[in-house]
């Protein structure tokens, strides 16, 4: 088929597109449903791989309340910002292409409101100690949270492999 500029800009269009998805946080699978009283409030447990850096997996818990739940509170838009993470090597490590920079880079992010709170995991990488810095915390658009969790992945003595080469 001849490359006509219809063809071009068509295909041009699903590159961009499979660049957007590839660029997307990533995506969690719930491994765990924990009851915690008789009014149906559920503590969550899902399993978080980073899509940079294969052979990690994070397992990340958040709270969801149940409709009597926000009946009874009047609040009937967020759950709490409570949260915990653990990360582990669960393969092979490989790194693809992370953000350096202090401030690390998202690597998850899932809504705790109908549009003021999230649920972040970020993803820092500490140069001195080799080390996979993974934290877990709540972002609202009017004010932070204190609450937060992280976990690590010491990389020393691991046998990993840096597709750009290791900083």
């Amino acid at each position: 088929m001849p490359l006509t500029p219809s063809v071009f800009r068509l295909s041009t269009l699903a590159a961009a597109g499979l660049a957007v998805l590839a660029a997307l946080p990533a995506a969690a699978e719930t491994v765990g449903k924990v009851g915690v009283d008789w009014i149906g409030n559920d503590i969550y447990i899902d399993a978080v791989t980073d899509p940079e850096v294969e052979g990690v997996t994070c397992h990340v818990t958040y709270f969801d309340r149940s409709v009597i739940d926000r009946l009874k509170k009047g609040n009937w838009f967020e759950d709490p910002s409570n949260n915990a993470i653990s990360c582990q090597q669960t393969g092979p490590i490989t790194i693809g292409d992370i953000d350096l920079d202090r401030g690390g880079e998202e690597v998850f992010k899932s809504g705790l409101s109908l549009i003021w709170k999230s649920l972040i995991v970020t993803r820092i990488y500490d140069r001195k100690n080799d080390t996979l810095i993974y934290l877990a915390h709540s972002r609202e658009l009017t004010e932070g949270s204190a609450k937060m969790s992280i976990s690590t992945v010491p990389l020393y003595g691991e046998t990993v492999t840096w597709t750009n080469g290791k900083p």
